[in-house]
């Protein structure tokens, strides 16, 4: 009787052992399967957010800061004392478009990258540089139209 006795106990603690086993290896199962949905699931609610703030006239008004950023460095190289005419005229449009931090950080971004991009290229004025300001100022005046039209 007691050799029966501790078999069945030595069964019991067995299955219990497996129960508990099986029981953790589900839970790690479904706190992997909720993570992964979470992790799935942040940037598609991450991008409806940043989806929320845009407007259909980002895209010129992006390259609306390119072009000023790459005027406010070729017009200080070519001489003209306009000081910080153009960075002002982008803390305008910063002020009334970057209505999210994103979106302020897209703008100031484009200004930057125009105002690099033409540092990287430009060190003296040339008459390539004096082209190109001319050209940037056609495009600004043309984008902003673009945009005025869009905004009405």
């Amino acid at each position: 009787m007691s050799v029966n006795r501790l078999a069945v106990g030595i069964i019991l603690r067995y299955e219990r052992r497996m129960y508990r086993f099986a029981m953790k290896s589900r839970i790690k199962k479904l706190s992997m399967a909720i993570c992964a949905c979470l992790i799935f699931s942040m940037p598609f609610t991450a991008r409806a957010q940043l989806n929320q703030d845009d407007r259909p006239y980002d895209d010129k008004l992006l390259r609306l800061s390119e072009i000023l950023g790459a005027i406010h460095y070729l017009r200080e190289l070519c001489g003209a004392a306009e000081g910080q005419v153009w960075r002002k005229q982008m803390q305008v449009i910063i002020e009334s478009e970057g209505t999210t931090a994103i979106r302020r950080a897209k703008l100031v971004k484009g200004f930057n990258k125009g105002y690099r991009g033409y540092r990287r290229t430009y060190r003296s004025c040339t008459e390539p540089a004096k082209t190109a300001i001319d050209l940037f100022m056609d495009e600004g005046a043309a984008l902003t139209d673009l945009i005025l039209k869009e905004n009405e």
